[in-house]
This record gives structure tokens, sequence and C-alpha cells, in this order.
């Protein structure tokens, strides 16, 4: 099976119909050397190096299976189906297209054929603004810099203003789904990416309502003496709140997503409970389970304890900040044990630890990709 490696492009266009021969340039893009998982926004820029018309700029990021040289090929044939005219004359020249690999990795590439990074990177405020909203924080493998560091240094003053369209990187469709369950530890942003998730793709969100709860304070303080209550508590509420939502169809809505999946209290109280009040606790829990809907796809968003314990520092929650390492570590260990024994759950794991979705886009549109790819290859 081969692997995908991440690739950063800058694209652009000043002849004939400008937008047009961006977007044509991500589609085939998509067609022929992978899967474009992010765009910057587009931004016209004065001809750099030349007198002739505006440019229409972007960046892009490809996950491909291509190697540099073979992914240059497909470019210039993309170049040249667009009609791209290349000729002998010196200098920079108008264009309907101008496809140029920026990273590739953190490769360094030095052939008569293809320089990478591209090497005027630095100098071009075209690429690297388009290449700061989608990869802020990319290391120059050559200049140990970051993108952002870059941007800042760029002594080049063109005037570059954003353009009003955006350019459609890939048309996920939510539409064939019922019900998608977005699952993770304590501060893994499941929360946040169902919400992401239903707002941009018309979905009816369900939340996980529990601030409310009354145990959830002292179980963090005392968890032998509460743990029973307490995931009694979350089961009739969860059941109760999860059968109401998915229940009750919105017509106005392509599918569901929820930021948790009610299995989610038998890992939990597996955790917490000692074996005779689970054993109890699994006999309630099973005759419940048998009344609601299972999810088509499980996603588990995975993350490392210590990004774990960031985020719940960030998000400043009084009654989570004792939480001990070690609890989010055994929470970590049940969800993936629940998950390798139950095959017909739909499950798709996807390690975050190193994302941040909400951030950066390719990294959002990457979880999504695999979302999608997971759904139609199963």
């Amino acid at each position: 099976m081969k692997k995908f490696k991440r690739a950063y492009l800058s694209i652009g266009s000043n002849q004939g119909e400008k937008y047009e021969n961006l977007q044509k340039t991500v589609d085939r893009l998509n067609q022929q050397a992978g899967h474009v998982v992010a765009s910057s926004k587009i931004y016209t820029s004065p001809a750099w190096g030349f007198e002739s018309d505006d440019f229409l700029n972007a960046c892009l990021a490809i996950d491909t299976t291509l190697n540099p040289e073979d992914l240059l090929k497909v470019m210039l044939k993309i170049e040249e189906s667009l009609g791209r005219v290349r000729s002998d004359q010196k200098g920079y020249t108008a264009r309907t297209i101008d496809i140029d690999i920026i990273f590739y990795e953190d490769e360094i590439i030095d052939t008569s054929i293809l320089k990478v990074p591209h090497p005027y990177l630095e100098l071009r405020k075209f690429v690297l603004l388009p290449l700061a909203d989608i990869a802020p924080d990319k290391i120059h493998p050559k200049l140990n810099k970051s993108v952002t560091e870059l941007l800042q240094n760029c002594k080049d003053d063109s005037a570059l203003v954003t353009y009003p369209k955006t350019l459609r990187v890939k048309k996920n469709d939510f539409s064939k789904f019922k019900l998608l369950a977005i699952e993770g530890n304590i501060g893994a942003g499941k929360t946040t990416l169902a919400t992401k998730i239903a707002d941009d793709f018309n979905g009816k969100l369900i939340l996980e309502r529990f601030a409310d709860n009354p145990f959830l304070p002292k179980f963090y303080n005392d968890m032998q003496r509460y743990a029973f209550s307490l995931e009694m508590s979350f089961l009739a509420d969860r059941y109760q709140q999860f059968t109401d939502d998915t229940s009750q169809f919105d017509l106005f809505k392509d599918f569901m997503v929820s930021d948790y999946d009610i299995f989610k209290s038998l890992v939990f109280a597996k955790v917490t409970l000692h074996a005779d009040e689970f054993t109890l606790y699994r006999k309630i829990f099973n005759f419940m389970y048998k009344e609601v809907i299972k999810p088509d796809v499980y996603v588990y968003l995975y993350q490392n304890t210590d990004r774990l314990l960031e985020n719940i520092k960030k998000r400043g929650r009084n009654y989570e900040q004792k939480i001990a390492p070690e609890y989010l570590e055994s929470i970590n260990r049940a969800y993936l044990d629940y998950i390798k024994t139950h095959e017909t759950l739909n499950s798709l794991v996807i390690d975050v630890s190193e994302m941040d979705f909400v951030k950066r886009e390719d990294d959002y549109h990457l979880i999504v990709d695999q979302i999608h790819d997971f759904y139609n290859e199963r």
C-alpha cells in the first residue's frame, strides 16, 4: 500500500478565464495527482518580474502517492491541457496557468528539472501570503523558518487583494450518512469537530449535554465514592437525550452528527467501576443499547495524554483541572480495546495528536476525506 506524501503547490493565472483556470487545475489535480485537501484564499496580485495583467494566485495542499518528479510531470500535462504554451523566450511571460511545487514533505531537491523548496519562495509575497493561509507553521527545510516568519521578513511590497470567490477543493457529501459519531477522550476535540462538520455539510448536530450533572465535580474530587452514581446518571441522561435527538428527523438537514455514542457509557464505566458494580451496570446498559440507532461511521479521535492535558487546561473547566494523566490513559486504552473487540462498529481511529483542525484547514479537510474514504471503501 503506497503512502501518501504532503506537497504544497502554488497556482496562478493571468490569461483567459482566470478563476476557471484555477478551479480546473484543482479538479484535475484531484483526478490525476492525489487528493487536494486544502486551498488558500485567492489573491489578486500584480505580475512579478514582468509587465502584464494581474494574476489570480492561490496555494494548495495535496496528498499524493506520486514522487516529486512524477508529480511535476502531471502538473506540466495539466498546464498544457489548460492552454499553457511554453516558449524558448527568456524571462517571465503571461500564462493561462502556472503550477509550482513549493514544498514536498521536508525534502530538499536540486536537479536540472526540479528544485524544492521553490528557490524564490521567500521573495514572493504572492506565494507566502496564500501559503500562510493553509500552512503557517510549515518549516522551510533549508532556511529553518516558518512560513509565517518568511512572510513577516519578506521585502516584496506588492499589494495583494483578496478575491471574492474561493476554490472548491473537494465536494464531500454526507447525505448518504444517517448518523456520524465523533468520539474521543476528554479534551480530544470531538465537540469542535462535530460542530464544524455539521456547519459545513448541513448536518443536524447532536451534542452531549452534561454540564449540569451534579455528580461530575464530586467525581473528580472523589472518584471511588461517586463513580457508580455518576455512571448511572450519565447512562440515564445519554439514553434519554440520544433517543430523543435521533428519533426527531430534521427535514432541512442531510444527516446527523453527534459528539458522542451511547456506548461511551460502557467504556467509562469499565474504567471507573468495581467489577461487581460493572456487572450490574452492563445488564442495564445492554437492555438500553438494543433500542438506539448505531452510527454509519464511528470516528475515534486519538490524542496523546500530553496534548489532552494541554487542551483541558486551555478550556479552563475548574472541575477538570485535577484529572490525573493515568485516568486519561486508562480511558484511551478502554476505547481502543472496545474498538478492537467490536468489528461491526465501522470504527475509524484518527490520530490527531499532531493536528490542529481548528487553525489548519488542511488538517480539517484531511480528517473529512479520511471519513469519506473509509465510508466509501467499507
